[in-house]
């Protein structure tokens, strides 16, 4: 018998998975069924979703981004340290944004001028500015990883604000989900984007604005890690230097496992969105059956590790059978 088209596609296992899951979960606890539970649980990991939804993209030209955790704290920080000096809080969450957006340009300049491996240069720009969100805190009165709080009552309501019946962090990643599929899937930039993560000399041969395409690519991740940043804000009522800590595996985990590869030149927005809530949800029904939040972050960790040695073993797998093919083929003749 012969499966549907649809069925052999990535997203439709994860969607069949992302099904299962939820099932699997609800018979042990029938509260992980209700629409309630499964709409407001996403406030818990939806700022890793939107962060993944960029990384995406600096996945598929062949790059990594490691600061997005620490561009999350340094936003939300930005934005503490700002209300505390008087600005309006609009105002300082449109400046934290665009501290965000310059740490993403930062790390693809490093990246073209020094010609050093992605995931070098962004393990360094993840400390740096990590340390500079802790100086800030401690400008700012709050030493450690203490929070900023006191916010106007306006940006905390903000996280609990629902949208067409949906939470509005919810409502907020269903759209980027939608644009950021427009944006990689329908526009030059996200041709743009596959060529360089196949071949990027061979890009760069044909014209493609290679440096100016990795720049949009980092500044949009760190744009969306800040936006992830000032989210957690909202919905904690205080801003930490440490908001990111806990958002990167999970983040590379849900990109991976959505079908990019992390080798480059290939992958889909909406493998990442729906491995995203699997993901998520997977942390959020093992903590409600009684398993630590270690515990299931070590999972998520492991599942990265898993996802990847199978795709490389698949990899490996059709070049040895694509061989194969070729010598009978030479031999037949």
């Amino acid at each position: 018998m012969k499966l549907h088209p649809a069925l052999k596609r990535w997203e439709s296992v994860l969607a069949l998975l992302l099904i299962a899951e939820i099932l699997l979960f609800g018979a042990i606890n029938p509260v992980f069924l209700q629409p309630s539970m499964l709409l407001y649980a996403t406030s818990d990991f939806i700022h890793v979703g939107i962060t993944a939804l960029a990384l995406t993209l600096v996945i598929i030209t062949g790059g990594i981004d490691l600061s997005l955790g620490s561009v999350m704290g340094l936003s939300a920080i930005t934005l503490g340290i700002l209300w505390v000096g008087g600005v309006d809080i609009w105002v300082a969450a449109v400046a934290a944004l665009g501290v965000g957006t310059l740490g993403g340009v930062f790390n693809a300049v490093a990246i073209h001028l020094s010609k050093v491996n992605p995931l070098v240069i962004t393990l360094g720009t993840g400390f740096l500015f990590g340390g500079a969100a802790l100086v800030l805190s401690g400008l700012a009165g709050a030493t450690g990883y203490e929070g900023i709080s006191n916010f106007d009552p306006a940006f905390v309501n903000l996280a609990n604000l629902e949208v067409l019946g949906l939470p509005l962090p919810f409502a907020l990643f269903l759209a980027l989900t939608v644009g950021f599929m427009a944006l990689l899937h329908r526009t030059r930039f996200g041709r743009y984007v596959y060529l360089i993560g196949q071949n990027p000399r061979a890009a760069a041969y044909a014209g493609t604005p290679v440096f100016r395409t990795l720049v949009v690519a980092y500044a949009l991740t760190s744009l969306m890690a800040a936006l992830s940043g000032l989210i957690l804000a909202s919905y904690f009522g205080s801003a930490r230097s440490d908001f990111g800590t806990t958002a990167l595996m999970p983040a590379i985990t849900a990109v991976v496992l959505g079908g990019t590869s992390i080798y480059g030149g290939s992958g889909t927005i909406l493998g990442t969105a729906l491995a995203a809530l699997l993901v998520g949800y997977l942390q959020t029904g093992l903590q409600l059956v009684g398993v630590s939040s270690h515990v299931s972050s070590a999972l998520s960790g492991g599942l990265l590790v898993i996802v990847v040695a199978l795709r490389s073993l698949s990899e490996m797998g059709r070049v040895w059978f694509q061989h194969r093919r070729v010598l009978r083929n030479v031999a037949a003749e």
